[in-house]
């Protein structure tokens, strides 16, 4: 029986949460409630085991097998049809089930067992338990009406009944939910490694790329220009050793296992910058930084100042750190391209939502443009 619900009520319509069943599912799915339909004969039994006109003989025989053929085509849990059909279905097996109690008497209210059974299934939960109850309470008012007496056996069948299906529909339909809540996970759990994966690298090859293009064309201008060999082999020697920590830092990345630092990514900042001659202005100590503030704000001053080098013509930049915010700031033209809105500042914005900080850059109000990193003060306490 695999279901899931709408919502998380008792008025959710159950419906299909599998794919197509196998034949052996369907197979066991057509001999469980196939198995009860043996009770179906005492009621035939009971018609000709005692004097009764033929008409109410056929009527009861037609109505049992008519009974048993609804409850056998919807019983089945991988029958899943329209909404319209389960209700119809139901109301005709509710009729055939009053018809049997107003042919041979109200204790033969106990095979309605078999239209709570299908409400059970097939209807939302509330329909079902209001309907055995309600079976319940007509058998008992009934059979001590005509018979004198409760009949509390058949009144017992039904209650255990009612009370069993209902709860084990509930227990399949929080299944159902926890399956569903499981695979989500999952999926967000990927989505999420992806997202880290496309903002470390960016942070990477964006920082690292940038950095051995502008060492690689100066050693491509002083050789064009001066011919100084022993500066040029200087910046290539640069460039091969800022390939090789590129791709030690892209296998960090996808191993999980990459951690930016503050006071490497002010060496790395300082280099940038100085190859692209641009004026350096730059902290020399991160120590009134919070350990837990570092990882981010090394992002923030990696990505900032690649956009400096790549997108401002800016021909200073400055750095300030506090305890719980970091300012990029350069003389450029005002305006970084595209990067305001591209993946790398966007990057950024979630690395700091991560710990409860904000991203702002824009064009400084004096002048070129600003990048601000800020954690609230109560965040870092």
């Amino acid at each position: 029986m695999s279901v899931v619900a709408e919502k998380r009520d008792g008025w959710a319509w159950p419906q299909e949460n599998s794919g197509p069943p196998t034949r052996a599912g369907r197979i066991a799915g057509l001999l469980f409630p196939a198995v009860f339909l043996i009770y179906l004969v005492a009621p035939i039994d009971q018609v000709f085991g005692a004097p009764h006109p033929e008409v109410v003989r056929f009527a009861v025989v037609a109505i049992v097998v008519l009974y048993a053929g609804i409850y056998l085509a919807v019983a089945i849990p991988d029958n899943w049809y329209s909404r319209p059909i389960r209700v119809g279905a139901f109301v005709v097996m509710f009729g055939c089930g009053i018809a049997l109690a107003v042919l041979l008497g109200p204790d033969d209210l106990v095979y309605m067992t078999y239209v709570i059974s299908v409400a059970l299934i097939q209807l939302p939960p509330v329909v079902g338990l209001v309907l055995g109850l309600g079976v319940t309470a007509a058998l008992l008012i009934g059979t001590g009406w005509v018979d004198g007496a409760p009949d509390w056996s058949s009144a017992g069948i039904l209650i255990v009944l009612t009370v069993a299906l209902f709860g084990t529909r509930q227990v399949i339909m929080s299944n159902a939910e926890l399956r569903a809540a499981r695979d989500e996970i999952a999926t967000l759990a990927v989505t999420e490694e992806r997202a880290r994966m496309a903002r470390d690298l960016h942070d990477v090859l964006g920082h690292s790329l940038t950095t051995i293009t502008v060492k690689a064309g100066l050693a491509r201008r002083i050789l064009e220009s001066s011919g100084d060999r022993d500066r040029a082999i200087t910046e290539l020697r640069d460039v091969e050793h800022l390939s090789r920590t590129a791709l030690s830092e892209v296998r960090a990345t996808v191993s999980g296992y990459r951690k930016a630092s503050l006071p490497a990514e002010l060496v790395g900042a300082r280099a940038a910058l100085q190859a692209a001659e641009i004026t350096a202005d730059l902290p020399h100590a991160v120590d009134n930084v919070p350990a837990e503030l570092q990882e981010p704000f090394a992002y923030v001053l990696r990505e900032g100042v690649t956009n400096v080098i790549r997108h401002s013509g800016a021909t200073r930049c400055e750095v300030r750190l506090g305890e719980s915010w970091i300012e990029i700031r350069d003389d450029g033209v005002g305006a970084h391209g595209d990067s305001s809105s591209g993946h790398g500042l966007a990057g950024l914005a979630e690395r700091l939502a991560q710990v409860g900080g904000t991203l702002a850059a824009g064009p400084a109000p004096t002048g070129g443009f600003l990048v601000r990193a800020a954690v609230p003060a109560a965040v870092t306490a």
